[in-house]
């Protein structure tokens, strides 16, 4: 049996805190690390609904992407759910840990994910950040590359659809390119509308990436970039990606502790369409 501890350490040499944007919260975010691990949940985010899941299945250690404390308590008054959630936590002896762009950055990670997602070949970093403090190797975050299929950007937009499992997403175009088929597409999970120059610059023919605004979109549409929008969710693949990573070192190093994948859908947003009007 290994401490939460053995865990973060080991992880933290596949994706460094060092990759994380200075912004971010990355690492531990609850509870005690040195304790031991019996039974560890991979989850996007965390919030009172995955809590609650994490407690009835007897878990111990939750690993997320999102940081739980991405906005700091201003006091402890668990009237307010957000710090309910903290106690609940605590009172379950539940440690939570961490790693958001840390995760998008590190080679093998969360953009990885995607791009492998929409099959894409002979993938480099959309945004360059340097080199990987442990490995060495090139780094960044997005990822660009080849696009196998032939389609223009109503089919791609319902490919993403199906590959993301979206009931809907926005498809931003310019009317003049709705019929050139894509060939190289860019991705960046979560809210990636700061990079789509870069997209440009490398020549995508589409960009896939979640929470792009108004002004943003008329950009876009000026610089002929096709933009598929399927929302921030789409990260939820770490779920699967974070869980398969940990039982491949528990496979190398002999770990003895049982792995989950969170099964409770947190994306806020319900997709309403014209055929809801009545």
């Amino acid at each position: 049996m290994i401490s939460g501890t053995t865990l973060i350490q080991h992880f933290e040499r596949f994706a460094s805190p060092q990759l994380a944007e200075k912004w971010d919260h990355v690492g531990l975010q609850v509870g005690d690390p040195d304790r031991p691990i019996k039974k560890l949940m991979t989850t996007l985010d965390t919030r009172p609904e995955t809590v609650q899941e994490a407690i009835d299945q007897g878990v111990d250690f939750i690993f997320a992407h999102h940081p739980a404390m991405f906005h700091p308590a201003k006091d402890l008054d668990t009237r307010n759910p957000q710090n309910a959630m903290y106690a609940q936590l605590l009172a379950h002896h539940i440690t939570v840990y961490a790693a958001h762009t840390n995760l998008d950055t590190a080679n093998g990670g969360m953009n990885d994910w995607l791009a492998a997602q929409l099959h894409l070949s002979n993938c480099q970093p959309l945004v360059p950040a340097g080199n990987d403090p442990v490995s060495g190797q090139p780094v960044g975050m997005g990822r660009i590359g080849d696009f196998a299929g032939s389609m223009n950007a109503a089919d791609f937009a319902r490919y993403c659809m199906r590959i993301f499992n979206v009931s809907g997403l926005r498809l931003i175009v310019n009317p003049a390119d709705r019929d050139r088929l894509i060939h190289r597409v860019a991705v960046l999970g979560g809210a990636g509308q700061d990079f789509y120059q870069r997209a440009v610059e490398l020549g995508a023919d589409a960009y896939v990436t979640g929470d792009v605004s108004y002004h943003f979109a008329h950009d876009m549409i000026a610089n002929h970039l096709t933009v598929v929008d399927p929302g921030h969710h789409i990260e939820a693949v770490c779920e699967h990606g974070l869980a398969q990573l940990i039982r491949q070192w528990q496979q190398e190093n002999g770990w003895d502790f049982e792995v989950i994948e969170n099964r409770i859908n947190t994306d806020p947003f319900t997709l309403m369409t014209a055929a809801d009007k009545k």
